[in-house]
């Protein structure tokens, strides 16, 4: 496995590559964790080249504590990457990304504003920035994205159809552990008091008529509860546990009520 710690040494090993094959890209902010390696064994069954960024982006992160927390093994992190076949991993320290200081940036007017965005303003600003940012650099055939984060995934899938990227957002169902919770790099900031508590979080998504009840239900067992709402067929939802926050999302056709 190729490691490509900065801008320069991306393009070259990009335009090394022999024409024809396909290229599959995996952005990660590293800590990875079986449900990245989901999205890159899938790369690998279906592209020739598998890339994966891991890049801490910091101007997602509306609180620079949150970002200074964020968990970084990165040793580990490309070990795994290396495990799984992947050809090169990206791994850019912020001056390399951002040669402008983030003075250039992608907005996005609408569903950027609600939910996430209402929480952590600029916190799509952000991810949409990077994300164009790695997809003109990698110029990968297609991109995968884990359905965890619906409401990035949505907006990524919106701003490459409209700046007609050629890179192809693939949607990959979250990926749970044995007790529902789902995978993020953030359960390993909870207590194992914390973490067995938190099943609850998708076990009251599920099983709730309304978001209002979901809420409700959030809040009588101890979670700071940020949003419940249905949208366009899901419930998603955030909270804050033991000063970690947790986000979700369920199919509506999958509430048992």
């Amino acid at each position: 496995m190729k490691r490509l710690n900065d801008v320069d040494a991306l393009q070259t090993w990009r335009k090394s590559l022999p024409r024809g094959e396909t290229i599959g890209f995996v952005p990660t902010m590293g800590a990875l964790h079986p449900g990245h390696s989901s999205l890159m064994e899938r790369a690998r069954r279906e592209c020739d080249r598998v890339v994966v960024s891991i890049f801490v982006n910091p101007t997602q992160f509306n609180d620079p504590e949150d970002c200074a927390k964020y968990p970084q093994p990165l040793d580990q992190d490309l070990a795994i990457c290396d495990a799984l076949g992947v050809d090169a991993a990206f791994t850019p320290l912020r001056d390399s990304l951002y040669p402008d200081d983030y003075r250039y940036r992608v907005t996005e007017g609408e569903a950027s504003r609600i939910l996430e965005g209402a929480f952590r303003p600029g916190h799509f600003d952000g991810v949409l920035t990077v994300v164009l940012k790695l997809f003109n650099l990698v110029r990968a055939d297609r991109a995968y994205f884990g359905e965890k984060d619906w409401q990035q995934l949505q907006l990524v899938q919106g701003m490459s159809r409209a700046f007609f990227l050629d890179t192809e957002v693939i949607p990959c169902s979250t990926v749970r552990e044995p007790d529902g919770l789902a995978m993020s790099s953030r359960n390993v900031r909870l207590s194992p008091e914390g973490r067995a508590k938190a099943a609850a979080f998708p076990r009251i998504l599920r099983t709730t008529a309304t978001p209002q009840g979901a809420s409700e239900a959030l809040t009588a067992e101890g979670f700071k509860v940020e949003y419940v709402e249905d949208h366009n067929g899901r419930r998603l939802a955030a909270i804050v546990h033991e000063g970690v926050r947790l986000i979700d999302n369920i199919p509506l056709v999958e509430v048992i009520a």
